[in-house]
């Protein structure tokens, strides 16, 4: 089983030079990766900022462009967050477009439970759905939190379904086998219990495995959805609404790899695709060490696990086996001191770069070879 590639070209429009933090290792990925650029801003219209999911679109189809870089917003222009709307699409030279504005008003009764929030959980299938997740508040504080959905746009980004209900609960991060006709969706998912323990630690976020067949001219239609991971450490958080199992990655063996952010750790949920079975908290790869809340994953062309540290703004690279093979600082907002701002991230065209937002200032950035 393998995930299907996002790939995308790279232009550079600010460049900086991200020196290593640590040694990398022999055939490490970002050991070839030197220049850090400022593609744009994700800023639209509307004012919503706080940038969460990436996902680089396979395939062009209505309005969207191969290779362009889909990002949703997670809070509105006054800085609330579980309240942002919008998918902003970005071209490699850094052109800006409104590719969605989900009016919660227009979507048909209980389709998204508590409204819009757009979150880190994004993917454009090959299809040429968006699929893209809502943890929304009515307030931008946690306690108003409510289950949500995952939002399905068409390829002009209109609204035409939503899935809710069967376990999706606050769904965080995601990532997808796209196999044209079918997918397989997998959601970290972080309200099963966190409102109700007012920022106390809860053993409940889960993994849960969504498989959609995809009729060749017709909607995208849930056949299954299965927990496949239950037990990870969730709680809410005055600054960040919420902590919990955020990226999410799937290699071609199968394996589902996942930032597990509160316990600074890598874990592993081997036959993710086919197993039948709840895994809890899945086997530890890595911990501690250069893992500093990890928030986005990705996985690398030589197969290394990539995350996005939010407590110090560390690129970090993680082999299967659990070695370090090297990091960068790419957190420019906030002069690598972290403070949260890196989340979504994905892997730039033949694997030459990093596709990642910096939600401190509002930016897609990429990091690439020199």
């Amino acid at each position: 089983m393998r995930i299907s590639d996002f790939v995308t070209a790279s232009v550079c429009i600010v460049v900086l030079s991200m020196p290593a933090v640590a040694d990398d290792g022999a055939g490490s990925f970002l050991s070839e990766l030197n220049r850090l650029s400022t593609v744009a801003s994700t800023v639209p219209a509307n004012g919503d900022i706080n940038p969460y999911g990436v996902a680089v679109v396979p395939v062009s189809s209505g309005a969207l462009a191969a290779n362009s870089v889909l990002v949703s917003n997670f809070n509105n222009s006054a800085n609330l967050q579980g309240t942002g709307t919008t998918i902003a699409q970005v071209s490699p030279t850094g052109n800006v477009t409104l590719f969605a504005k989900i009016d919660a008003k227009s979507l048909p009764s209980g389709a998204c439970p508590g409204g819009v929030g757009l979150t880190t959980a994004l993917v454009a299938l090959r299809s040429g759905f968006v699929i893209v997740g809502s943890l929304p508040t009515t307030d931008g504080m946690s306690s108003s939190a409510q289950a949500g959905c995952l939002i399905v746009l068409n390829n002009t980004g209109q609204f035409v379904k939503a899935f809710s209900g069967n376990r999706i609960n606050g769904p965080w991060d995601m990532t997808a086998l796209d196999m044209n006709t079918a997918a397989v969706l997998f959601v970290s998912n972080v309200l099963n219990g966190t409102v109700a323990a007012n920022g106390a630690v809860v053993s409940h976020g889960s993994v849960l495995r969504i498989v959609l067949s995809i009729p060749m001219g017709g909607m995208p239609m849930m056949t299954s959805s299965m927990v496949i991971a239950s037990s990870f450490e969730e709680r809410t958080d005055p600054n960040a609404l919420v902590i919990g199992p955020t990226g999410l990655g799937l290699t071609s063996d199968g394996t589902l790899f996942v930032a597990d952010t509160l316990k600074n750790r890598i874990a592993a949920i081997p036959n993710a695709v086919s197993r039948m079975t709840d895994a809890g908290e899945g086997n530890t790869v890595a911990e501690g060490r250069l893992l500093k809340q990890p928030l986005g994953l990705a996985i690398a062309p030589n197969g290394d696990i990539l995350t996005m540290n939010a407590g110090d703004g560390l690129m970090v690279e993680t082999t299967r086996d659990g070695r370090n093979a090297g990091a960068r600082f790419v957190d420019v907002s906030h002069s690598k001191n972290g403070a949260g701002t890196l989340f979504g991230v994905a892997i730039a065209s033949g694997g030459e770069g990093v596709y990642f937002v910096d939600d401190g200032n509002n930016t897609l950035n990429l990091l690439a070879e020199k």
